[in-house]
């Protein structure tokens, strides 16, 4: 089910957001997991800005257009520049890939707004947004997974989905 709140300014559809399903499903295992990641604990990972004292209790977000934002959704640069300049998102944007997109600070989330900001420029936001919806399935067992996955948590099958 899509909803408005999770149709992000950058194109990263938020309703296949780790944070956003760790949150929603209370999923204590994952949101330390999560924690991990983001703080850079995981070999060969980036950390995020601003993440080094993060814990389980910040694991938490309603979607990007939500009062309710994860740390770097709070602090995303993209969403205030859309804001700024009174638009909805980069698929209304002339400048589209500027600075912002170049410098994002994670490698799968850069690819997936490149691939994203056109396609939602070429159908409806709500056709975008179910299509990302939809695309978030393992092919092999249809356990939703989320965006970023590598590997299904229930048949272990590798993915790329992004």
């Amino acid at each position: 089910m899509t909803r408005p709140e999770y149709a992000s300014p950058c194109g990263l559809y938020c309703g296949v957001c780790a944070i956003l399903i760790a949150h929603t499903d209370n999923n204590e295992k994952f949101k330390k997991r999560l924690v991990g990641l983001y703080k850079g604990d995981v070999p060969g990972k980036g950390i995020l800005p601003n993440c080094e004292n993060l814990t389980t209790d910040d694991i938490v977000c309603e979607g990007c257009l939500s009062d309710n934002r994860f740390l770097h959704c709070q602090q995303c640069d993209i969403r205030e520049c859309t804001m700024a300049k009174g638009i909805a998102g980069c698929h209304e944007c002339g400048d589209f890939p500027c600075r912002f997109i170049d410098e994002f600070p994670m490698t799968v989330g850069k690819q997936v707004i490149l691939r994203c900001v056109p396609l939602r420029r070429a159908i409806s936001t709500e056709q975008w947004m179910q299509d990302e919806e939809d695309r978030y399935f393992c092919p092999e067992c249809g356990h939703k997974v989320f965006r970023g996955v590598v590997r299904c948590n229930q048949c272990k099958a590798g993915l790329s989905l992004d």
